[in-house]
């Protein structure tokens, strides 16, 4: 059998593309939901919650939208994505109120203080008609230690204003949350270079 012409492939992807194109656009047309603020999970083990979360927060950015961050566990260290986000007080409204990580505290009173202020400020955040974004950085891991009471935590992103768009990140996201999200998307470990003994770098890691 002898191979197709240059023209026939040509004519041939067309075709295709043309059906790909009108099974596209008919299951676009079936949506009819416009507008409707997301609740957005990052969870799993591999690298890249934070950063897909902060890839959104500059998306809305160069929209023009007022957004939040509070992050529940990182603050205790200057990080590049702060001192970005921080170039831009009259859209970013940024609070790092963690203290470490909680095998860096050692004192679960501290991190459960830590964890509840930082609660406090998302909903203020969440209470602000003028944002219309928020990222929620590893408030997984503040849910994972029971620093926060879960059921109340998931009743208030889940009672929040229709238009407002949250992102939570942090491994071992809970059941009850990812029910109640819209979007989970879970970052699988395929291969990460700290196993073969490179530490954490300056504008990769943090």
């Amino acid at each position: 059998m002898s191979e197709l012409s240059d023209e026939a492939k040509a004519l041939r992807h067309r075709e295709k593309m043309q059906k790909r194109k009108a099974v596209q656009d008919a299951e676009v047309a079936g949506k009819a939901i416009t507008g409707k603020g997301l609740l957005i999970v990052h969870t799993g083990a591999g690298k890249g919650k934070s950063t897909a979360a902060f890839g959104l927060l500059l998306r809305a950015l160069g929209h023009g939208w007022r957004c939040g961050v509070v992050q529940f566990i990182k603050g205790a260290w200057e990080t590049g994505e702060r001192d970005m986000f921080r170039r831009f007080p009259d859209l970013v409204a940024w609070h790092s109120m963690g203290e470490g990580f909680t095998w860096e505290t050692q004192d679960r009173a501290r991190d459960v203080a830590a964890a509840e202020a930082a609660w406090a400020k998302a909903l203020d955040l969440m209470a602000d008609p003028a944002i219309k974004l928020i990222v929620l950085d590893e408030l997984n891991i503040a849910l994972r230690y029971d620093y926060l009471p879960l059921a109340m935590v998931v009743a208030e992103l889940s009672g929040r204003r229709p238009d407002l768009h949250v992102i939570v990140t942090g491994r071992n996201a809970k059941a009850e949350l990812i029910a109640a999200a819209d979007l989970v998307t879970e970052m699988s470990l395929v291969k990460h270079h700290f196993s073969a003994g490179v530490k954490a770098q300056q504008g990769i890691e943090f």
